[in-house]
Formats: C-alpha cells, sequence, structure tokens
C-alpha cells in the first residue's frame, strides 16, 4: 500500500546519478530557464502553468526539491528561488537553445 501511495503522490523514485529524479529535473531545467529569460526566478503559480499541475502539487515539489538541497528559498520572498546544482547537471529545454557558457 505505501508504493501505491508513493506512486500516486510522484514520491516512486529512480533517482539518477545525479541525486534527483527525472520529474524533478525537469523542474529545475524549467527554473532555470525561467530565470535565465526573464533575470528573475519563476513564482509557483509559472510552474503550476507551465506543468498543468495543481498549486498543492507545484509546492509540494518545490518543498521537496528544498529539502533535497537542490534549491533555496528566502522565507516570505516572492520569486526567491536560487537552483544550488550546476546547471550542467540537469537537463536543458533543449528547444530553447540556450548558449549554457553565458552566466545568469
Amino acid at each position: 500500500m505505501n508504493r501505491q501511495m508513493n506512486q500516486k503522490s510522484g514520491a516512486a523514485r529512480r533517482p539518477g546519478a545525479q541525486g534527483f529524479t527525472e520529474r524533478q529535473g525537469e523542474y529545475l531545467a524549467f527554473i532555470y530557464t525561467y530565470s535565465y529569460m526573464f533575470r528573475c526566478s519563476p513564482a509557483e503559480a509559472d510552474m503550476q502553468r507551465h506543468f498543468r499541475v495543481s498549486p498543492p502539487s507545484v509546492h509540494q515539489m518545490v518543498v521537496t526539491l528544498e529539502r533535497a538541497g537542490l534549491i533555496r528559498r528566502q522565507p516570505g520572498v516572492a520569486r526567491s528561488i536560487e537552483l544550488l546544482v550546476p546547471k550542467d547537471e540537469f537537463p536543458i529545454l533543449k528547444w530553447l537553445e540556450i548558449n549554457q557558457s553565458n552566466p545568469l
């Protein structure tokens, strides 16, 4: 039963060598790409629209990423997500053709 609950919540994990799941990598890539494009980190509402998920789903993912040490946030500060993972360790959204040699 516990395994079924984990699968429903997206907690069934097969972390890669980099220490995060494929879905977590997608969120990291989105945060990086959004920050690159708009020069500020995304709000949870931006992630909700992009991934087409509910607000609680996005919030849970953000909390999970933070607890895993993949991002950092400032409590009470909007758009304060900071990536703690080197950009070459997560999947970049290829269709944007971002030049990774340019710093954020």
